[in-house]
């Protein structure tokens, strides 16, 4: 079966660099899913979950945001910020939903308001992406 290279790099470092089946990314007008051969595509990405399929394989990745590359045989994530399933401090991620939830509620000025939803997006996203991984492992 042909294979889709796929990168997923930030401003520190490569995240994740390996061939898979397919590539699951949350578009910012919704899921995308990129099989080997897709035509060329450039997206920007909303916070959201990114799986990658290697077989029976299945690697998750919260990503906050960024835009992806699709080339007939690669794909180049560039976000803002990713993190593989198995590297998200669930407690440290929980207290940072609260905190944008908080900050939410107090509304202070628009500027404000809208960091704090954007925190709040991307510590949703790195709570599902833990919540999926615990239950595939169960």
């Amino acid at each position: 079966m042909a294979k889709i290279r796929i990168e997923v790099i930030t401003g520190e470092r490569v995240v994740y660099a390996e061939d898979a089946d397919i590539v699951v990314a949350p578009g910012v007008v919704g899921e995308l899913g990129i099989l080997p051969q897709h035509a060329p595509l450039l997206t920007a990405l909303q916070p959201g979950e990114l799986l990658v399929r290697k077989g029976n394989e299945e690697i998750a990745m919260a990503v906050s945001g960024g835009f992806m590359e699709v080339r007939p045989d690669k794909v180049i994530v560039l976000a803002d910020t990713a993190e593989r399933a198995e590297d998200i401090d669930l407690a440290r991620a929980q207290a940072a939903k609260q905190r944008a939830e908080q900050r939410i509620e107090e509304q202070r000025d628009r500027v404000d308001l809208t960091r704090a939803e954007a925190a709040l997006q991307r510590s949703v996203a790195r709570l599902k992406v833990v919540e999926k991984r615990r239950k595939r492992q169960r």
